[in-house]
Order: C-alpha cells, then structure tokens, then sequence
C-alpha cells in the first residue's frame, strides 16, 4: 500500500477517535404506570380506537388501540420549548381522522413561556407550529376544563380557540394564522372570569368551545356554536352566524362556573358545573341538560350536596353520553371528601342516578401502586363512542377504563382496567443505583417513590412512611442497603415527618425518632458511609447533624444555608460540600459535625455565576475512592476534586447533571455521564476517559423540553444511565 494511503487511513482512523459521535443506545422508560394528572381524553367520532390525551405537564399521547399502548407525541419538543409541555388543550378534525391540533404552553407567570398551536396532518406523528402572542396554563386552575380547542365538523380549515385572558380566536386556514374574534362578550376578560391558583388568582376565561355540526353540512361551515366562560355570572354565550357575533344564552344557571358541555345524539347538550374551576379548589355544583329547542334548561344534578366532610361541598368534574343513546348518561363529582368521590350513571335521560364504584371491581396487576390510590380530580369523562362498554375517566394519577358498562346496568359488577402502557407521567426529584440489591431506587413527586426490582415493569411503592413528594435519597456507601430520605405531604397534615430510614434497600421505612427544630421543607439529606451519621440540610432551616436516627439532632457548623453535602462512600468520617453561591468547597473530617473551607478553586469557575444558582446541583462522590468528586456546578460547569485540587473540565460550558458508571475494564475510569452543554451542544454526553472526550448519547426525539435531571449511572452495568424528566417519568439506557 502507498504510503500516502496509509497516511490518509491513519488520519481518518485519528479524526473518528476524536470526533464525539453519538453512541447507539437503547432508550426505555423505567414503568411506573401513570403518576400524574391526565387533564383531558377526545375520541375521534368516526374512527374507532383514535383516542388522545393530554396532560398538565408531560405532554400529549395517542392511544393505539391495537398495540394496547400510549404512544407520547412531544417527546421532540427541545429546551427551546421548555415551558411548554403542558398541553392546554387538543382538538381533533371530525371530518379528517389525521389532522390533530395541540395548544401547548404551561404557566402563565413571569418565567411562562408564550403559547404555540401544533398542528399535525399524521395523528402527531410530526407538526407544523403557529405562535401565539400570549400565555397557555396548561399547569394552571381550570386545567381540567374543556376543550379550549374546537374544530368546525363541517368545515375543517375553521378553528376557534377560547383563551384565559385574551379572548376568543379564530382560524380559517387549518390553524395556520389566527385572529381574534371582536364580537365575543368582554365577560372572558373580566375578573369574574378569575379563580385562586397555587398562590395567587389567575385567568380562566374561556373554558370550552363547541360546535353544533346540525348547522352546517353539504360544504357549509356550521353556523351555531357555543361558549363557556369560567364566571359564576352569565356564562354560555352562543353565535348563530359562525362565530361573528354572540349572545348569553337565555334561562341559563347563574353562581356556579361551567366546566364541560357535550352533545347528545338529540341535538342536546349536557353541562357540568362547579362554584370553581378545580382542580385545587371546588365544594359546590350541579349537572344540567340544555335544550336549543326552546332553550329549556333542565336541573339533572344526579346527588345532592353533602357537608358531612367538615362543612365541605363537591362539585361537578364532567358529563358525558353516549353517542347512540341520549339516555345514558356519566357524570364525575369533584373534590368529594366524603364518601369520596364516584360517577353516576343514569340510562333514563337523567331522571334517576346510580352510583358506580360500589358495584366496581378495579384491576390493579398492571400497576399495583395504585391499589391505595383513590380517584380523583375526575375532571373528563368520556364513554367511547364506538364501543358503549368502554367509559374512560381521568384522575391525578392516570386514566381508568371500564369493560363492560352495559353489563353494570344489567346488575352485574363494573369491570375497570387501568390501560397506562406507556403512559409515563411522572416527575422524578432523586435516583439511586446503589451497588447492592435493587438496581434504581427512585423519589418522585406526588406519588412517593419506589424499588425498581424491574424496571420493565410497574411495581409497588414504598411501604411504612409515606410522602407525596420523596424530595431527597441517599445511600450509605460502605453499607448500601440502608438508606434515609426526606420528603412532605401536600396540605401537609399536623403531625406527618420529614424524614425517614431503612434498612432494606429502601422497600420498608421508619420515622426519625424526632426532626430537627427549625426550617419546613424537606431539603436535602446525606448519610455517611457507615450508615451512622446523617446530615439534613432542612429547607429553610440550615444544616443539622443526628448519629442516633434523630434521637438528637445538633446543628452543623461552619457550613452556609446554600451549601449541598454528601457522604464520602468510602470514609465514615468525611463528608464533602459544594456552594455554589460562592463557587467553594467545603470539607469535613469529623462525621458532618464541623466543616471548613478548602483553599481550591476551580479556574475560570469562581465569581458570579451566569445565569443565576440553580437548586439542583449535583455532587458525586467517586464510590471506591475516598476524597474524589465530580460536581455538575450549572454555568460553571463540570468539577472534579481529586489529589486535593477543584479543576474545571474543559469543553462542558453547562452541567446540570452528572452521574458516574461502571468502567469498561477494572481500574480503568468510572464512565461520565453529563446532561448539559459540551462544546456548544446540550445533551446527554458520555466520556470514558475522565472527561477527555465526550460523546453524545441521546437523540432528537427525545428531548422533553430540555429538561434531564437527576442524571445517574449503574455502578453494576457498564454503560447503563438513569435519568428524569418534568413530566416524562425515569428513562434509562443501554449500550448497543
């Protein structure tokens, strides 16, 4: 061979070392089944099994009726569009079976970013995107209202969208371009048309748009359509000329707020009502039956209101019917604390009412977690339009789908499955791949935690102590089956803990004998390598240190409120903290009691951070060798402490989050897996050689909106990563 030849192959074989390819994996979600809030479900009318979903903050799936799984539609959407994975609301074309719309756009506050239309020709297998010039809240009150959304049966190209405080807007061409639609009654606007958040009042405005398609037909776009604004004043607002101009309907119900409306097979409609939009707050509201002909307005609540909880009311989540049969009817209640909340089923037009869940039988083997989990937050319902049998309604953590409706109304026992496959949820706040037993443990946010003895499939929570939100996880390195945790409950109950131990890999949990004195929150805690000593920063109450399991707590010295501790895996006596308000390192050699300043700073890593502190930084001690960390420090990058030294890793700009793997071959570098931005690109990044090169291992299908965190390698399986989302649940990967 010329010697030129060879030449040009030993450069091409040194320009492929050097490059960072993206590695080939495998990429799974953990299951877990659900976890969270599903806020809305639309059936195509004509197309049996097309069914879609949407959520609060994970997106949009489509069921696939064959397959018996979800499949999620936004996983793509990348860090330009975090903020908004939450989907306030969807609408389907009923006269083209492939033509999907999504409004999507989470908050409504400061740092909330402005709305997008999504607009899809394939079932969401890809989208064209309109901008919209305001806020979605798709994460806010009246979430579960709906659909927002609508399109014209007669008339595909015309869509209108109801906003929270912009009105209502229109589209002629397939949802391409809007404009707002000046004749609407201001009343969207109003105050009225307010309701109390998670901290203080946001809009709701229009909480639903509907078409009646008997207006239209025979290439005519439908004339009449209805509106329903979130006000406890007139709120049913109707347009006989296509949207132009707009009337409150006449005789309509005052003081409660309109949630749903669907049309029976009649030319009828049935609304649900609550005195607030939910899901947070609601304790009053009926279920009426509307008739155009007439506009006769009929009370067709199935019960009335109990105050036996405490003075506390319910109301109505949804209503639904069946698209045969005008007479069958299903309605939710909402926030009923007792005897809880149920569905109602009327097969006489709404005359008389049965209740569901005592006649019910609820299949949990696809998901035992949910065993103790009771409905709630109802806030859709739906009976499938094409198989009667099937009545499928949402809650806080999932969707529920009965089997046999009609044999229930013969007397027998209502059959529910919980069809969840692929419906990933959740939001993970820590994970663990310890050494010994199981390989994931994971914290999430409302639904507690669990060990994932397989993480193909859905397994039971943890028992004994129990959180909503298991906030903060850590193992003890030298003996790793026991674990602490700290976490809360939501409205958190007089006399619920913070923080609890184990012994047996995290499947069984007991409370600290007390908690430390000062500070609420859960914060962040560690253990030291013996399992001994455990220091909790409390949130809002600084660094606090136990050596008995809480029997007596000390507050820790030498250490300011903003700095995040771990135990050396190795060293009992060693604990290690990152601060990075400051950018220093802080050590301790006395098992967490007192810590001190290290005189090392990284390089081209200390001053004011751009960008502002992040809550989450994360700091990995090396899990064999003691007095070694890496610390994903946000803006200031990869940091890695070993020999006494903090050095910034050059080429990672951004890390915001790392975890540590097995090496290839003993002795050799544990593996480095970075969520952030490397040479310019954000990511999920692998390096095999202490961080001299980096690969990227993720790809652009999976980007949930720019959010990985809680990065976390398998310290057993070389090349295995854990990660969370907001919103998407745990994934994790495998070399192919």
């Amino acid at each position: 061979m010329a010697a030129w030849t060879w030449l040009a192959l030993l450069l091409c074989v040194a320009m492929a070392a050097a490059l960072p390819a993206q590695a080939d994996y495998r990429w799974r979600n953990v299951a877990i089944g659900g976890g969270g809030f599903v806020t809305g479900l639309v059936f195509h009318p004509s197309t049996p099994g097309l069914l879609y979903a949407r959520t609060d903050i994970g997106g949009a799936y489509r069921w696939e009726a064959d397959a018996q799984r979800w499949v999620p539609l936004l996983d793509w959407m990348g860090a330009d569009d975090r903020g908004r994975f939450g989907v306030e609301s969807l609408a389907l074309d009923p006269s083209d079976p492939e033509r999907l719309y999504l409004a999507v756009g989470t908050y409504l506050h400061e740092r909330g970013s402005t709305g997008v239309i999504l607009r899809s020709r394939d079932r969401g297998a890809s989208f064209e995107r309109t901008p919209l010039p305001f806020k979605l809240g798709g994460n806010e009150q009246g979430r579960g209202n709906g659909e927002r959304l609508a399109v014209d049966p007669n008339d595909g190209r015309v869509l209108f969208f109801g906003t929270r405080a912009h009105g209502l807007w229109r589209s002629t061409d397939a949802g391409a371009t809007w404009a707002e639609v000046e004749g609407f009654p201001d009343i969207a606007r109003a105050r009225s048309a307010w309701a109390m958040g998670f901290r203080d009042e946001v809009p709701i405005g229009i909480a639903f748009v509907v078409f009646d398609p008997a207006s239209g037909g025979d290439g005519r776009a439908s004339r009449t359509l209805y509106a329903g604004v979130s006000t406890p004043e007139a709120s049913i607002y109707r347009s006989h000329d296509g949207g132009r101009s707009w009337q409150a309907v006449p005789g309509q119900p005052t003081g409660l707020r309109p949630s749903h409306m669907a049309r029976d097979a009649n030319g009828r409609w049935l609304l649900s009502y609550g005195d607030e939009p939910g899901p947070n707050h609601m304790a009053d509201g009926a279920v009426y039956r509307f008739d155009p002909a007439g506009d006769r307005w009929t009370d067709i609540t199935p019960v009335p209101q109990s105050t036996s909880a405490g003075g506390r009311g319910f109301g109505w989540g949804a209503v639904a019917v069946d698209a045969q049969d005008p007479d069958i009817l299903v309605a939710s209640t909402f926030r009923r604390y007792s005897p809880g909340d149920d569905l109602y089923r009327s097969t006489d037009g709404g005359a008389s009412w049965t209740p569901m869940f005592a006649r019910s039988r609820f299949d949990h083997a696809g998901a035992p977690w949910t065993m103790d989990a009771k409905p709630h937050w109802m806030a859709d319902i739906e009976i499938d339009p094409h198989d009667p049998d099937r009545i499928w309604f949402v809650t806080g953590y999932g969707i529920w789908a009965s089997r046999n409706a009609r044999a229930f109304d013969a007397g027998g026992t209502l059959q529910w499955d919980f069809p969840q496959a692929g419906f990933e949820e959740t939001v993970p706040l820590v994970l663990a791949s310890p050494p010994q037993g199981a390989h994931l443990v994971s914290g999430l946010g409302d639904v507690d935690g669990f060990v994932h003895d397989d993480l193909d499939v859905p397994q039971q929570r943890f028992t004994g102590v129990r959180f909503s939100n298991t906030e903060s996880l850590a193992w003890a390195g030298q003996a790793p089956q026991r674990m602490v945790r700290s976490g809360y409950f939501h409205n958190r109950p007089e006399g619920a803990v913070r923080g609890a131990w184990s012994d047996d890999g995290g499947r069984s949990w007991t409370a600290f004998a007390s908690e430390p004195p000062e500070g609420e929150g859960a914060g962040h805690i560690a253990l030291s390598a013996d399992a001994v000593r455990i220091v909790w920063q409390v949130r809002g109450g600084g660094h606090w240190h136990s050596a008995d399991r809480g029997a007596h707590w000390r507050r820790v010295d030498g250490l300011p409120d903003t700095a995040v501790v771990e135990a050396d895996r190795v060293d009992p006596e060693v604990f290690i903290a990152y601060d990075q308000t400051s950018g220093r390192l802080y050590r301790s050699e006395d098992g967490g009691l007192r810590f001190a300043a290290l005189d090392v700073r990284a390089r081209d890593a200390d001053g004011p951070l751009e960008g502002g502190v992040s809550r989450r930084i994360a700091l990995r001690p090396h899990p064999v060798r003691s007095g070694e960390a890496w610390i994903a420090a946000a803006g200031r990058g990869l940091l890695h402490w070993t020999d006494g030294a903090l050095v910034r890793l050059p080429g990672v700009d951004v890390a915001h989050s790392v975890g540590l793997g097995k090496p290839a071959r003993e002795g050799e570098p544990r593996v480095l897996f970075v969520f952030g931005e490397i040479d310019g690109t954000l990511g999920l990044h692998r390096s095999d050689d202490n961080g001299r090169r980096w690969r990227r291992i993720d790809h652009d299908g999976m980007r949930f909106g720019g959010v990985m965190r809680h990065v976390t390698g398998d310290p057993r399986l070389h090349g295995r990563v854990y990660f969370g989302t907001e919103g998407r649940g745990i994934w994790y990967g495998d070399p192919q």
